[in-house]
């Protein structure tokens, strides 16, 4: 068994309390490979924010359990090396039963996230706190969900919303013990959030879908004060990169993200962690497309991927800045 203290990463803990009365969400950027590693490294040094590593079951099984270790290790030597030892998380994202949740402990996880929504809700807690009970024993924190998201991420699949009950929140908290909740207010999984016959036009004439149920999010946050909140599905999944992937060869259709504004807004509250993987996966795609597009003869994977890597650490700097409000928090 890896311990993650060994590794040099911390758990959510203390990062959460911080981040509820600093009135700031932790970025929670999901990686699969080198080249996404180290982007958000990169940003996450120049902008002085705390970050977790997020590593879904798919993640594990493209890039191998044992390299994730070694990487995530590595992670925490690589911003040391560029100047700032900033507090890193590597965190299990929708575990979906109690032996991945183990296995990604004992391989050095400091963080990991069991997915008991798809079962009932008395299931869900006794799933839920038997990965707790286990995970304590070696201080690893545990995030819970209630509620389910619309969309479609890696191996997590649903066809609509089922917004969190916030009456149901201080019982599950109470009987399963997490250290966090992820919420369903109206984010969704995926590049394609919602459709355009579900949006509106603002003023500028641009698809705005309807606003995050912040009444929710209030209401869950008088029942359970303080208690760290997680949204899932957060991308805003940006204009100009769907159009420039459009624009040189791609064939995305209809992807409408969650506004920005409503990010920071919730980032506010409770809301201390916000996950964020397809605009990543967008801005990638629209800088290797456009080299390719550019340079047909192009064969050497560090002249697309490299652009690719700053394009994502742009990006990723931009949303500790200016969405998430984590800049100068390491």
């Amino acid at each position: 068994m890896v311990n993650y203290k060994d590794l040099g990463l911390v758990n959510t803990r203390e990062m959460f309390k911080k981040a509820v009365s600093g009135g700031y969400a932790i970025p929670a950027f999901n990686f699969n490979n080198m080249e996404q590693m180290q982007a958000i490294i990169q940003a996450c040094v120049e902008a002085k924010s705390p970050v977790i590593l997020q590593v879904s079951a798919g993640a594990r099984k493209y890039a191998n359990q044992t390299l994730l270790r070694y990487m995530a290790q590595g992670a925490v030597e690589y911003a040391k090396e560029l100047g700032c030892a900033i507090p890193i998380v590597l965190h299990l994202d929708h575990g979906d039963s109690f032996e991945l949740c183990k296995s990604c402990i004992e391989y050095g996880f400091s963080s990991v996230m069991i997915d008991g929504s798809a079962h009932s809700y008395e299931d869900n807690v006794a799933l839920t706190k038997k990965v707790v009970d286990y995970a304590h024993q070696y201080d690893v924190t545990v995030e819970g969900e209630l509620g389910v998201l619309a969309g479609i991420e890696d191996d997590v699949v649903a066809a609509s919303h089922v917004y969190t009950r916030p009456e149901d929140v201080e019982d599950f908290v109470k009987k399963t013990g997490v250290d966090s909740l992820a919420i369903s207010i109206g984010t969704s999984h995926g590049a394609n959030k919602f459709k355009p016959e579900q949006c509106t036009r603002n003023a500028d004439g641009i698809l705005v879908p309807p606003p995050l149920r912040f009444d929710i999010l209030k209401e869950i946050e008088k029942r359970i004060p303080g208690f760290p909140i997680v949204l899932h599905g957060s991308s805003s999944i940006p204009q100009d990169l769907v159009k420039s992937i459009n624009e040189h060869g791609g064939a995305l259709k209809d992807a409408i993200g969650i506004p920005e504004d409503q990010l920071r807004e919730a980032s506010k509250s409770a809301v201390c962690k916000i996950n964020i993987d397809s605009d990543g996966r967008l801005a990638m795609t629209a800088a290797v497309r456009e080299v390719l597009q550019a340079k047909p003869a192009e064969f050497d994977p560090r002249k697309y991927l490299g652009p690719a890597r700053d394009r994502l650490k742009n990006l990723y700097i931009h949303k500790c800045q200016d969405v998430l409000g984590s800049a100068n928090k390491a």
